[in-house]
């Protein structure tokens, strides 16, 4: 689960990169699955749209998304969202560490 000191991290790396998922009107396939899936496997963030011809929303999107890839959501906004999922064999991302209550 990720803190918002990370979630605020992870939007500001994903401001730059270009989007490389697109839901269209077919919804969320299997083919879109594994696009993702092998995305965030190489990148561990990515970028998605969803377009105007798809039936669920972007946030819908995005759930249905995550929990087929077992990624989180770090942002949604308007059409646009972005996953994370840490690879733990080779990790590209380094997140701030969580601070301790108490």
């Amino acid at each position: 689960m990720l803190t918002s000191n990370q979630r605020a991290y992870l939007r500001a790396l994903a401001n730059p990169i270009d989007t490389i998922l697109m839901v269209g009107k077919s919804g969320i396939s299997a083919d879109v699955i594994k696009q993702a899936d092998d995305a965030l496997l190489k990148r561990e963030l990515i970028k998605g749209k969803t377009l105007e011809t798809c039936e669920q929303t972007s946030r819908e999107t995005a759930q249905k998304i995550a929990e087929e890839t077992k990624s989180e959501i770090v942002q949604v906004i308007g059409r646009k969202f972005v996953l994370y999922r840490r690879n733990d064999k080779q990790p590209k991302i380094t997140l701030p560490k969580t601070k301790k209550k108490g």
